[in-house]
């Protein structure tokens, strides 16, 4: 069988051109440390780092949310611990001020300290985080919360729960509303201490005056005491969700790990055998050019002499 020149031309310029491809492809995957350049290269590895590296970014974004739902509740203890000082300080004004050798015009002085508590507390209740939205608000996050009023403070929020999709499997809530902390049921710590600022200022004159003031007295130490308690439930179940997001955190970090382990299994680059790939085939390449020269440079007159 005859073989042409030009087939001769052909098959040596195709063979080197593959391994040219080949060395070319090999230094992309070295500079990159991908295995993988195109889906062509693997295509079952290709689509399963697909789904892996989808998986990774809802791992991601479940981990944001997390971070956004810890910063709404921390800026929710920091003002309740306020809120619980302030509380707590109101209570030993309210037992000095049942003292019975108090006169007319010293119980007037703690109505005055017992409504700048009162003032202070609707100061906390309007509260608004870095971003300006009134936290216990709901989701009329752009209203105040309260204003104050002849008989205590309006609430002009709403009893919505902000609601953060933490987990998969889980949804929190992380934000309060003022009429489950501050108004909620049968107990209005606004209204408590507007009635005894109005008993303190209004004279005990005979016995009736005095039993009133007594049992309003005991009503306001005994509303106080409802509403620290109350506050510090809501932080318990604050402290609660934030041990939880830790813990969601952790299992996250060790999912986000074996997601890049995973990736890097499909992916990366075995830099040691594509090294010695790469060296090999430059041998290669170099012997395959100069049988390509030799090859093509005979002629007959190589033979007759």
């Amino acid at each position: 069988m005859r073989i042409s020149t030009n087939t001769i031309y052909q098959t040596g310029i195709s063979k080197l051109s593959d391994l040219q491809i080949n060395q070319s492809k090999l230094q992309q995957q070295i500079a990159t440390g991908r295995r993988i350049l195109s889906p062509s290269d693997d295509p079952i590895a290709a689509a399963r780092a697909l789904e892996v590296s989808h998986e990774k970014e809802v791992n991601k974004s479940f981990a944001d949310t997390r971070q956004t739902a810890t910063l709404k509740l921390n800026t929710l203890e920091a003002n309740l611990t306020s809120v619980t000082n302030l509380l707590v300080a109101t209570q030993s004004t309210l037992v000095g001020a049942g003292n019975g050798s108090l006169s007319n015009s010293e119980r007037k002085i703690f109505a005055t300290e017992l409504k700048g508590s009162l003032e202070a507390l609707i100061g906390l209740a309007n509260t608004q985080d870095a971003s300006g939205n009134y936290i216990y608000s709901g989701f009329k996050s752009s209203t105040p919360t309260y204003t104050a009023t002849a008989t205590g403070a309006t609430y002009n929020g709403d009893a919505q729960q902000q609601l953060l999709q933490v987990d998969p499997q889980r949804q929190m809530s992380v934000n309060v509303t003022g009429d489950s902390l501050f108004t909620g049921g049968a107990n209005d710590a606004f209204a408590t201490l507007t009635n005894i600022v109005n008993l303190l200022n209004t004279p005990i004159t005979n016995a009736a005056t005095q039993t009133n003031f007594t049992n309003g007295l005991t009503s306001a130490i005994g509303n106080m005491q409802a509403a620290v308690d109350n506050v510090l439930n809501v932080r318990t179940s604050i402290g609660t969700k934030l041990n939880e997001l830790e813990a969601l955190d952790v299992a996250g970090t060790d999912r986000d790990l074996q997601y890049r382990a995973a990736l890097s299994d499909l992916q990366d680059l075995d830099y040691t055998a594509a090294l010695s790939d790469l060296a090999k085939l430059d041998t290669i390449l170099q012997a395959a050019q100069k049988s390509f020269v030799t090859t093509t440079s005979l002629s007959l007159f190589n033979f007759m002499n």
